[in-house]
């Protein structure tokens, strides 16, 4: 009998890398964005850190999906990345991204060294009316088209205060990473996520982080992860809204380094 067809090749896959030494960090972007949202991460740690940041199945310079993608088969396919660098790696994931990071944290622990989880939730999946928002979003991507889209989603990922420069960036990231069928995939996908009962199964030590006027996910669905999770610290990072990593970059990146930092010691102190 033949096996199945894998739903996604890995050589479709785009990949940013950045940094020759040093352990693996991989960075997993929200539904709207692309690996470009990490270039302040990249800045920041690369002289540390090999830094990879993908864009997912579908998205920005990536192929598309030749069928549906489960939040398994994302995380699947993160695990993929991780063992072609060798060993395992500490995952940085922001908002759909986080979601995707504890869900590998969850399949496949031994690839895990910590997890960073910013402006996430346990998914979309655990109420009706959020599952049905989420799944609306890629028609009002087919209506519109990506620019408009962007246009109108971009600007609510950040506070009011944010400089014009920014929010041009983040939404023409937008409008350049989304399209159909990937855009659809991850959200259906997360309409169907519910990771309230496994976030006990994670084991690797975990950064929650939120910004204080993140006005798409919140504080709120941030405190149930750090609520559910073992092995956490939870930071509110102030004047932030969902993309508090790109908005406040020097604030989210100095707890990014002291949770790495603190996890790469217990690592080395454990193996001696």
């Amino acid at each position: 009998m033949t096996a199945p067809a894998a739903p996604y090749d890995l050589a479709g896959l785009h990949l940013e890398e950045a940094g020759d030494s040093g352990p693996l960090m991989l960075c997993l972007h929200g539904i709207g964005s692309s690996s470009a949202a990490f270039a302040p991460q990249f800045a920041a740690l690369s002289g540390s850190y090999r830094m990879v940041a993908w864009d997912a199945p579908g998205y920005a310079k990536s192929a598309d999906p030749t069928g549906p993608l489960t939040m398994d088969d994302y995380a699947d396919l993160a695990a993929e990345v991780i063992r072609t660098r060798g060993g395992a790696a500490h995952v940085l994931g922001v908002s759909w991204g986080g979601v995707v990071a504890l869900r590998l944290a969850v399949r496949h622990p031994d690839l895990v060294e910590s997890l960073m989880a910013v402006a996430s939730t346990p998914g979309s999946g655990t109420d009706p009316d959020k599952a049905a928002a989420m799944r609306d979003r890629a028609g009002e991507l087919a209506r519109l088209g990506p620019d408009a889209f962007a246009a109108v989603r971009g600007p609510r990922l950040l506070t009011a205060a944010t400089p014009a420069d920014l929010v041009e960036r983040v939404t023409a990231t937008m409008a350049a990473a989304v399209r159909l069928p990937g855009y659809g995939h991850a959200a259906e996908a997360m309409a169907t996520t519910d990771l309230r009962g496994e976030l006990h199964r994670v084991t690797a030590p975990t950064l929650v982080l939120c910004g204080d006027q993140d006005r798409v996910t919140g504080p709120d669905a941030s405190q149930v992860l750090a609520g559910g999770l073992h092995r956490t610290a939870y930071v509110i990072v102030k004047d932030a809204g969902h993309l508090a990593n790109q908005e406040q970059p020097e604030h989210v990146n100095a707890w990014l380094a002291s949770h790495l930092h603190i996890a790469t010691h217990r690592q080395t102190v454990t193996h001696r």
